[in-house]
């Protein structure tokens, strides 16, 4: 069928041609072959065109050699890891690549095998979900020739399940299961010429795992290991690794008894000559080794004996036979030293080990003899021996793995790891070589049968009709090898043969299987055979298969070391089974028949036919599980990184059975295509017509049916389309056709359009030159009128000014005559007027003197007649004033005149407002002048400049404008910085210049800017490495903090065990307190560190070396001292201000005093005054509505009833009004009366008329004598003193209103001179901007109008600060009260609804005054432990979701602020210990939810910077309001909680981060990289790219996808929580900054992982995905976060798909553009990049190197994907808050009542 399809193949055609030396070459056909043409016409990769046959045409497109071809090919791209079918192909590349880290086992974890690139995590992936999914055991079979990598494959797979299947408890299986690795690779692993950790064993490791799918356990078989290895090794090889890596380690202290030396004085390691690899440390490994030892569980003890063993081997290789004389006979010399070494290490006798060395016992059925041995035969037995210890220690370490790995828990299921030896052939094959080509053999035929039967599974799943494939079976040479009389029999038989030879036995072979046909005798040689296997004939010497086959060791030996001292020698070559089966654990297998042990040695089975038996049990485990292929390749025999040789490769994927199974997959359907898949690809071979159906299926139908004639080539399965080979290469090149007519018109159009737009561009220009070329022209006419029109003007102006001068001449001569004239007339005027001015003071003076005399003559006449009235009139009145004096109606008399006298001083205040109001009005008419002024200024200068002729003039006015404006700025600049160096100095005159400052400061501010960002820019400089040290430094602090609080989840983890595992409950016999077991930190008592005596009195106690221990007393001691040095200086402080105010004071105590008690008098009397009113208004309005009420019932539904009631309480409210007037009236007066009749010491200058007062009541309060005498019935000086005390009561009110209205109209008037001043200012700069030239006036006008709208600027910034604040506050209190609002709602709708009857809906209630509260809260030490239940275990954040942000926080901090306040520091300990501990518990309980973890970010994060904040210190008191450093702590200073709550934020922190990276990972890959954002680009896919057949159950619609909206909208969601919950916008910005990291990480990962995804389309959509991610941060504000410069490697991966890749400047343009890709990641993405069709080219090699060359100088980090772990330090911003405590509504629905406000 190929070859028909040859019949006719059209140009541009790629195929693949042979070549002698690279096996395949890409070609590209470059004329159509047609039936008949002699030769192909071909053009290579390098260019050049050659002519190729018919022949070639045929052969190149064969099946099998095409796949030869693929791999080839997959080899020189240097791509190690592909997929053939069902097999992984792992070629090694010689080189550590970072393809196997952490990383990219959370990248394959969950992916369907075929969407991610090929890799043996994929593998692994597959048989865990298919473990999964099935619930049937799996395995994962690896081989491959020595150095092709098998163990590295096995050790990765086991990695990954380590990872992925992790044990549910803190157990660590998966680390011993890992752990197991280096243990069998020092003990196992050897340095051959092909393999420097070549596996001279193979192994089949059991991992068991639960119903969970855990880790439980796991247990390891082996097979044949190389015990030869240990007494010989060829050249260039060396001896198994352990004895390097203890020969390395000899010099350290625990190995001195093994008196080892270097590895080159031992016979078993230098028998190579070559000690060292590479790269290798055996010093380093030995202790990783070590490591794993104890990691295991294997003791001490049992290491050390394990290595006396290996040093007693390396002892007894170098023990010295020496032959004697016969020649028969040997001896050891008496004083060997390697010989005592070796008895003393294990534990034997030295005599008897000496002798049965050199002989040996013969048993016949009567006696027993001892013969001498020969020096050769001695030399052998004592290899034999050495070999035979060191495999039974080798077994004893595997069991003992086995015993460490296993568990008591049941096993569900298990995925085994075969890491097992590949076919091999050498020039000399002999034992085995044998044995491993066996059982490779049973392992091709199990992988053929396998292969095979998928393919007929895939057939009947599909339901397409199928016939029987053939398939090349294997099953004669298995059966030559095992079968009865076979070659392992044969050799049985021989080994039991007295004296059987390996010549007799090859006789033999010759005689019984010459006729078979797997089977060969050599031409050349008769102790040699051939057997043909499944790969390759190969060759067996049979020199040594007997001996190795019986594997004898003398008995004598094994008795002596079974009687070793040393209980694990003797425990070594105890009695057991010679029959060493491997054991299998809880595996559903048949198991092997027991064998009863054979009482004579003869009869012990051999190695032949233990190998078969362990065989035999491999395959059934393996035939019982579900079996996944890894086949690994050897690139190169040397070694070499990245060489490959293609015939070698080619050879070894035909050795390991990767042809055949491309072979039984061709033979029916090769190529196979999903009905979606096919649809998007081939609907531009489709009509219009044909897709009027919605069904894919019939479309694709219908289609191949017009496309494909013939029936025969392909068919319809349930979900794919099947076809035979060659109709896929048709199908595309039917495709290719269409796309190249559809460019073609393309080509086409563009081209149309590009020549209309040169034309318009052309005819657009020839435009604009005829445009320019008549308007120069009109220019030039346009200057010469103008120039005749200046000439005019110059002429008029200098005649106006000849004239001008002389007018001015005649003028200056008449003023100056009439100046002096009118001088002589004043000065004889003013003569005059001064004579009569002195008459006139003369006769004043004498008049006054005159009238003042005659006045007080008529002054006190009247004083004595008004004295003797007032007598008798006082009198007459007494009895009435004493009435009148305790009456209230006179004290309304007295306040009438107070109220009048008020009104009339709010008139006058009303007045002066007035006349400010027209002062003001009439500074803006002569702003708006001024400013006519300056723009009728500015239009003249326009005018000026306008008729100047010159133009450089100008410039260069101008230049020195702005030279001398730089000058100013200069000037300006250093006058700001010495104002701002004394400022300290001027701080006690702020007030007095504030409003000049306030003035000139937005001047200062416009002026110095320029210098300012220079400044800045400098210190940005120098200050980004200190920068990046502080990251680097906070960063590692916040991984240790991780760590830290990993191994305490640990720890309580541990320790809830230990408490579940204990029967019953047990006391805690330890007095620690809750902050010692629950939380890390250290306890800092305050109390503690106050006690200095106790502490030095422990410390004597102790005594000095204890007490340094104690690093609590140490910590009292220290903070003791710090406070001591502070509390010295701030005494030092309080001297210094008592010495200077110490005058002062003393001047002023009195009148304070005589204030105080005042002060105190008013306060008692008004309480007093409230609470006796209180209640009688109580009593009163509770009597008023119990009557209301009872007359309501009674008549319910009268209006009039309703209108009284009304009336009733607005007369109510009226009367309680004056009321409350009259009672402050009276309290008034009562507290002056009371403060008049107290003495009162005054020392201190009053005002004159308070000294008055106080000097006429104590005069009459003296004079005694004439009191009497005018009191005559004792009332009269009563009622004297009542109405002297009023009316002082009465001055000091008028004095007071007086004073304010003074202080008005100082205020007033200070305000008109400034504004007088102001004028005058103006005034100054106009007159001096008039005497400035145009120029200079124009600049010195924009100049003043730039500070000017600068300082408006200002004033309105602070205005709309101010407007926001008071909006701020007001939506606080309006939610407030909006909630008290619903509450009142609430309960009325309750109390309306329990009623029968309706009742009176409206009440009356007196609400008390609120208190000044101090912002604390009080609460009893026994409800400590409910207030953190209430405020952190049982609150959710939707309950405060209406209130303050981080309300928990204010609220703890309050209650923390009195305890300080009452100077407890238990309580103050017990309270931050027991938030501390509950935060944690909170968040360990709820570690995966979001919205928790971050509402208890927001208020850690806030109760931090509230002890910050109120702490006292003055660096964190700068941005605080007067009343919030009032509420600073007074007696703790909390430092150290300060740095237990920031560690405690980190930790948050960090969990917020994770628990938002676990719920965006899985969208990540769906979103970014799968989503069709784009809708244009929808169905574009790479070139004949088809996602395999997933192994998961899914759906019609396909798998779950995630959308890039639903990734911002998740991202939204995060930002609304986080802002909602009040965090810093600095920490949200940090946080989303992670994530976009994380979002970053993932993508570029699995692009770098897909071969899909790398193609022009992705980069597209790649680009747009990232544009909205951008955007989504400019829409938040977050775009300064530098979240964006996260996203930087995945744009510019997207622009490298993008970018042209041919050219060298393409070269440039993309090492220049991928600045934040490495160097690796340029290249893998160039090596995946995929064309979308034939009219792009894959990336050419030639180009790739271009790239590597250019980038060689960067130093760029070895890995390849993106470590997704790596976090930013995070920082927590100082951030104060502006709300004050004592104005925090807290909400009744906490049920925080027990809470009280102080």
């Amino acid at each position: 069928l190929t070859f028909m399809f040859l019949l006719h193949v059209f140009q541009y055609t790629r195929v693949w041609i042979p070549d002698p030396e690279d096996v395949w070459k890409a070609a590209e056909i470059v004329k159509d072959y047609k039936e008949g043409d002699p030769v192909l016409r071909l053009k290579l990769e390098d260019e050049t065109v050659t002519d190729r046959s018919r022949c070639a045409a045929a052969s190149f497109s064969s099946v099998q050699q095409e796949w030869e071809n693929k791999s080839a090919l997959l080899l020189v791209n240097s791509c190690i890891l592909t997929m053939f079918r069902i097999v992984l192909v792992a070629i090694n590349p010689y080189e550590q690549l970072q393809i196997y880290g952490e990383e990219v086992i959370n990248a394959y974890s969950g992916q369907n095998m075929g969407d991610m690139d090929p890799h043996i995590f994929a593998v692994a992936e597959e048989a865990y979900k298919q473990m999964a999914r099935d619930e049937k055991n799996q395995s994962i079979i690896v081989s491959g020739e020595s150095g092709a990598g098998k163990t590295v494959s096995a050790k990765y797979a086991m990695r990954f399940f380590a990872t992925v299947g992790g044990s549910a408890s803190d157990t660590n299986v998966e680390d011993k299961v890992l752990a197991s690795s280096p243990i069998m690779e020092a003990i196992g692993n050897a340095k051959t010429t092909r393999n420097d950790n070549s596996s001279r064993f193979g192994k089949y490791i059991q991992i068991g795992f639960n119903r969970h799918y855990h880790i439980i356990g796991a247990n390891m078989r082996t097979y044949l290991l190389e015990k030869s290895r240990v007494v010989f090794q060829a050249e260039d090889e060396r001896n198994y690794h352990i004895f390097y890596q203890l020969c390395a380690s000899a010099s350290l202290p625990e190995f001195k008894d093994l008196s080892l030396t270097s590895a080159e004085d031992f016979t078993y390691t230098s028998l190579g000559e070559n000690i060292f690899i590479e790269g290798v440390n055996d010093a380093e490994d030995f202790k990783k080794t070590r490591e794993a030892f104890t990691l295991l569980g294997i003791k001490e003890s049992s290491q050390n004996s394990i290595f006396k063993v290996i040093a007693s081997i390396l002892h007894l290789g170098n023990v010295e036979i020496c032959s004697d004389r016969d020649g028969e006979s040997c001896h050891i010399a008496k004083k060997d030293v390697h010989l005592q070494h070796f008895c003393k290490l294990l534990g034997v006798e030295l005599q008897q080990m000496e002798h049965w060395l050199c002989h040996r016992k013969l048993a016949t059925t009567s006696e027993t003899y001892v013969k001498t041995m020969s020096t050769k035969q001695a030399t052998n037995a004592r290899d034999a021996l050495a070999k035979h210890i060191y495999a039974r220690m080798f077994d004893w370490i595997v069991e003992h793995i086995n015993l460490s790995l296993q568990t008591s828990t049941k096993q569900h299921s298990f995925i085994g790891v075969l890491d097992i030896y590949g076919f091999e052939t050498f020039e000399v094959n002999s034992f085995e070589q044998f044995c491993i080509n066996y059982a490779n053999e049973k392992l091709q035929q199990q992988f053929n049968s396998h292969v095979f039967k998928l393919e007929q599974e895939e057939y009947m799943k599909e339901q397409i009709p199928w016939t029987l494939i053939d398939f090349a079976d294997n099953q004669p040479c298995i059966d030559l090898i095992e079968a009865r009389l076979g070659i392992l029999d044969l050799l049985d038989e021989e080994c039991k043969v007295p004296k059987g030879t390996d010549q007799n036995w090859a006789q033999k072979l010759y005689n019984k299987h010459s006729s078979s046909a797997h089977f060969q005798k050599p031409r050349m040689s008769n102790i040699s055979f051939i057997i043909i296997h499944f790969a390759d004939k190969v060759e067996y010497q049979c020199d040594g298969f007997l001996e190795k086959n019986r594997d004898t060791v003398y008995e004598e030996q094994i008795n002596i070391l079974k009687a070793s001292q040393f209980q694990l020698v003797a425990d070594l070559f105890s009695d057991k089974d010679d029959v060493t089966p491997a054991k299998s654990a809880r595996v559903n297998v048949r198991a092997l028949k027991t064998v009863p042990k054979a009482p004579n040695k003869e009869h012990r089975k051999t190695v032949g036919h233990q190998f078969r038996t362990s065989l035999h049990l491999l395959m059934d485990t393996l035939n019982a599980t579900t079996p996944h292929y890894v086949r690994c390749i050897k690139p190169n025999d040397f070694k070499e990184a990245f060489s490959f040789d293609s015939r070698r490769a080619v050879q070894q994927l035909r050795a390991c059975g990767v042809l055949e199974t491309i072979r039984i997959s061709a033979a029916g359907y090769p190529s196979r295509w999903t009905y979606p898949d096919f649809f998007n690809r081939y609907r531009v071979l489709m009509k219009k017509s044909d897709m009027t159906t919605a069904d894919k299926k019939l479309v694709c139908k219908n289609l191949l049916e017009t496309l494909i004639k013939e029936p025969d080539m392909f068919q319809f399965g349930k979900t794919k389309i099947f076809f035979r080979a060659g109709q896929v290469a048709y199908l595309e090149k039917l495709r290719t056709d269409r796309f190249r007519s559809a460019c073609i018109k393309i080509q086409k159009t563009v081209r149309g359009w590009l020549q209309r737009i040169r034309y318009r561009k052309i005819r657009k220009m020839a435009i604009t030159l005829q445009r320019y070329g008549r308007g120069y022209m009109a220019r030039r006419y346009a200057e010469f009128l103008r120039q005749t029109r200046a000439a005019i003007i110059c002429q008029k102006q200098y005649r106006m000014v000849r004239e001008r001068r002389e007018f001015l001449r005649v003028r200056r001569a008449v003023v100056t005559i009439q100046a002096y004239a009118k001088g002589m007339f004043t000065r004889r005027i003013y003569q005059e007027f001064l004579l009569h001015h002195k008459a006139m003071i003369i006769q004043k003076n004498v008049r006054g003197w005159m009238q003042r005399k005659q006045f007080r003559r008529a002054r006190n006449a009247a004083i004595t007649i008004q004295c003797a009235f007032r007598r008798m009139h006082a009198k007459r009145q007494l009895k009435q004033l004493k009435i009148e004096a305790r009456s209230a109606e006179h004290l309304k008399k007295l306040n009438t005149g107070m109220e009048n006298k008020i009104v009339q001083l709010q008139r006058k205040m009303d007045d002066q407002s007035k006349e400010l109001r027209t002062q003001n009005e009439q500074l803006q008419t002569v702003n708006t002048s001024l400013g006519s002024e300056v723009n009728k200024l500015q239009k003249q200068l326009e005018l000026l400049r306008s008729q100047q002729e010159d133009g450089g003039q100008v410039r260069s006015l101008e230049e020195e404008l702005e030279h001398l404006r730089k000058e100013l700025e200069e000037a300006h600049a250093q006058r700001n910085k010495m104002e701002e160096e004394h400022i300290n100095e001027k701080m006690d005159l702020t007030q007095v210049g504030e409003g000049d400052r306030h003035s000139t400061r937005p001047v200062r501010l416009f002026r110095g800017f320029a210098a300012v960002k220079v400044l800045i820019l400098h210190k940005e400089v120098s200050s980004v490495s200190l920068q990046s040290e502080l990251d680097k430094e906070r960063e590692r602090y916040q991984n240790l903090l991780k760590e830290f609080s990993r191994l305490e989840q640990r720890y309580d983890n541990l320790k809830e065990e230990m408490s579940l595992n204990k029967p019953g409950h047990r006391r805690n016999t330890s007095n620690q307190s809750s902050l010692e077991s629950d939380s890390n930190y250290p306890s800092v008592s305050t109390s503690e560190i106050g006690d200095t005596e106790d502490s030095i009195q422990l410390v004597d106690e102790m005594g000095i070396d204890k007490a340094a221990m104690d690093i609590s007393l140490f910590m009292k001691l220290q903070k003791r001292v710090r406070e001591l040095e502070q509390e010295r200086k701030k005494l030092q402080l309080t001297v210094e201000k008592m010495e200077e105010l110490a005058k002062r004071k003393v001047t002023e105590q009195g009148f304070i005093r005589g204030q105080e008690t005042a002060d105190l008098a008013y306060n008692n009397l008004k309480r007093q005054e409230l609470e006796s009113e209180n209640k009688k208004l109580k009593n009163d309005l509770n009597e008023l509505r119990k009557t209301v009420a009872e007359r309501a019932s009674q008549n319910s539904s009268s209006n009039e009833l309703q209108d009284s009631y009304n009336l009733l309480l607005s007369q109510l409210k009226s009367a309680n009004e004056e009321l409350d007037a009259r009672k402050e009236e009276v309290l008034i007066l009562r507290t002056q009366i009371e403060t008049d009749s107290t003495p009162v010491v005054n020392n201190s200058k009053e005002p004159v008329d308070k000294e008055e007062a106080l000097k006429a009541y104590h005069g009459l309060c003296d004079n005694h004598q004439d009191w009497c005498h005018l009191n005559e019935d004792g009332e009269l000086g009563l009622a004297y003193q009542g109405l002297k005390q009023v009316a002082r009561l009465l001055e000091a009110q008028l004095q007071t209103q007086s004073r304010q209205h003074k202080d008005e109209l100082e205020a007033l008037h200070t305000q008109i001179e400034l504004l007088k001043g102001d004028i005058e200012d103006k005034q100054e700069k106009l007159s001096y901007m008039m005497s400035l030239s145009p120029e200079a006036q124009v600049e010195y006008s924009v100049q003043q109008e730039i500070t000017r709208l600068t300082n408006d600027n200002l004033d309105l910034k602070e205005l709309v600060e101010k407007l926001e604040k008071n909006e701020r506050k007001l939506k606080k209190q309006l939610k407030i009260y909006m909630k008290k609002v619903q509450e009142l709602e609430a309960a009325q709708a309750a109390a309306q609804s329990s009623r029968s009857k309706p009742e009176l809906i409206r009440q009356v209630t007196v609400q008390r005054k609120e208190k000044d509260f101090e912002g604390m809260l009080e609460y009893n030490k026994e409800n400590e432990a409910l207030l953190v239940k209430t405020l952190i275990n049982d609150i959710r954040p939707n309950n405060v979701s209406g209130t303050v942000p981080c309300l928990p926080a204010y609220i703890l901090f309050m209650c923390i602020r009195h305890a300080d306040y009452i100077n407890d520091d238990q309580k103050v300990e017990s309270l931050l210990t027991s938030t501390i501990n509950a935060i944690k518990k909170v968040l360990k309980k709820n570690n995966d939810d979001f919205e928790m973890t971050s509402f208890w970010l927001a208020n850690t994060s806030r109760l931090l910077h509230c002890l910050k904040q109120y702490s006292g210190e003055e660096a964190f008191m700068t941005q605080n309001t007067p009343k919030q450093n009032e509420h600073c702590l007074k007696n703790f200073d909390l430092a150290e909680y300060r740095q237990v709550l920031s560690d405690l934020s980190i930790q948050i922190y960090q969990q917020l981060i994770k628990v938002a990276e676990g719920i965006i990972q899985p969208m990540i890959v769906s979103a970014m990289l799968e989503s069709e954002s784009i809708p244009s680009l929808a169905g574009v896919k790479p070139m004949g790219y088809r996602n395999r057949s997933s192994s998961m159950d899914m759906d019609a619609d396909g798998p779950t996808s995630y959308t890039l909206q639903a990734l911002i909208k998740q991202l939204g969601q995060f930002h609304n929580i986080m802002r909602d919950h009040g965090l810093d916008p600095e920490i949200i910005g940090q946080a989303v900054r992670q994530l976009f990291h994380c979002i970053n990480a993932v993508t570029l990962n699995n692009l770098l992982l897909r071969k899909d995804v790398c193609s022009w389309s992705t980069g597209m959509q790649l680009r747009y995905n990232t544009s909205q991610l951008e955007e989504w941060l400019r829409g938040n504000n977050l775009y300064q976060s530098k979240a964006a410069a996260t996203l930087e490697p995945i744009i510019q991966a997207a622009q490298l798909l993008q970018v042209k890749k041919k050219t060298s400047q393409d070269a440039e343009a993309i090492c220049a553009l991928c600045t934040a890709l490495t160097v690796q990641q340029i290249v893998k993405i160039l090596n995946l990049y995929t064309p979308l069709n034939e009219f792009e080219e894959r990336v050419t090699v030639s180009f790739i190197r271009n790239i590597q060359n250019r980038l060689q100088e960067r130093n760029d980090p070895p890995q390849l994907l993106l470590d997704t772990k790596h976090t930013f330090p995070v920082l927590f911003p100082y951030s104060p808050s502006a709300l004050s405590l004592e104005m925090l509504h807290i909400p009744a629905s906490l049920n925080i009542d027990f809470l009280v406000r102080v």
